[in-house]
């Protein structure tokens, strides 16, 4: 997997768990107990944690994403140059199976 495939998982990730939390939270709104309490403190901050780093990498993605593309157009017959030149190395690689 690629750094970016994996950073696309890690967000999609965190994101079905901020949802789970959240469920969880409502469904244990009316539970009464001083350990409940507790529970439901913990995980409230794990929550607000998960969502500012699920901020970040969307961010941190953004940026990269701007600086790809500032590059590309800087330099577009280069790009197309590596471009060709990876293919043609993946092309040649998958052929020789």
């Amino acid at each position: 997997m690629t750094n970016e495939a994996n950073m696309e998982k890690l967000m999609t990730d965190l994101k079905v768990l901020t949802h789970d939390a959240e469920a969880l939270m409502h469904a244990t709104a009316g539970q009464a107990g001083e350990k409940v309490a507790e529970l439901r403190k913990r995980l409230s901050e794990a929550l607000d944690s998960a969502k500012d780093t699920c901020r970040r990498l969307e961010d941190r993605a953004i940026a990269s994403a701007k600086v790809a593309d500032k590059t590309i157009r800087e330099h577009p017959y280069e790009s197309i140059g590596v471009a060709f030149g990876v293919g043609l190395l993946i092309g040649v690689l998958v052929g020789r199976r």
